[in-house]
């Protein structure tokens, strides 16, 4: 019974089915790209990218970069004719840390995220990917929306709008605007630093 369990689990083997492969190249201009199954190692040619969306007129892209971990499967089980149908996460390239709070995103949460590394070279698996701080992302969450690059972000919630650049912080809610360690300014004054003439003399700085 043993002997006949193996001779079914290598029969099972030679028949086409999914496989991990790591792309090896990638052409983005038609959304396609060279993957080395794995564990042999053995180079596909050119087959179609991991799928992003299309619905009508919208459509969302996100090609996959050399060093990235997919999955592949044969078209009507014909070995000669993979798609890869997702991207997967894996002790190198692991799932984005949100700069809102430091962690990785949470059931009912999504963040989007550039700028995390490019994945190393196959023949560097033990190379550090060097995170790009300047780079935008989004987070989806119950709490609300919030976009950010380097020191800027928007944070959307029920009840207020938060815009922070470096140092400064303008919070706009049911209340009114206020500006937290900056400045107001058109093309000619300043909120801060604009007097008043009565007559032949000047006011001093806005009080209250």
């Amino acid at each position: 019974m043993t002997q006949m369990q193996m001779v079914s689990a290598a029969l099972v083997n030679r028949s086409a089915h999914a496989v991990f492969g790591v792309v090896s190249a990638v052409d983005p201009v038609n959304h396609a790209i060279k993957v080395k199954i794995q564990p042999d190692d053995i180079e596909t040619g050119w087959i179609a990218d991991v799928g992003g969306v299309q619905a009508g007129d919208l459509r969302i892209a996100c090609p996959s970069e050399p060093g990235t971990h997919v999955v592949l499967l044969p078209i009507e089980g014909d070995a000669e004719h993979l798609v890869a149908i997702g991207a997967v996460f894996d002790t190198v390239v692991r799932a984005p840390v949100s700069p809102l709070d430091g962690s990785v995103v949470q059931p009912g949460e999504m963040l989007i995220r550039a700028g995390c590394g490019e994945p190393p070279a196959s023949d560097a698996l033990s190379s550090s990917m060097q995170e790009n701080a300047e780079a935008g992302w989004c987070q989806i969450g119950r709490q609300g929306v919030t976009l950010g690059a380097g020191t800027s972000s928007f944070v959307i919630s029920q009840d207020e709008i938060v815009l922070t650049v470096g140092s400064v912080r303008a919070v706009l809610s049911a209340n009114g605007l206020k500006v937290f360690s900056g400045d107001i300014q058109t093309d000619e004054h300043s909120l801060n630093n604009h007097s008043h003439l009565v007559g032949t003399q000047t006011t001093g700085g806005p009080v209250g």
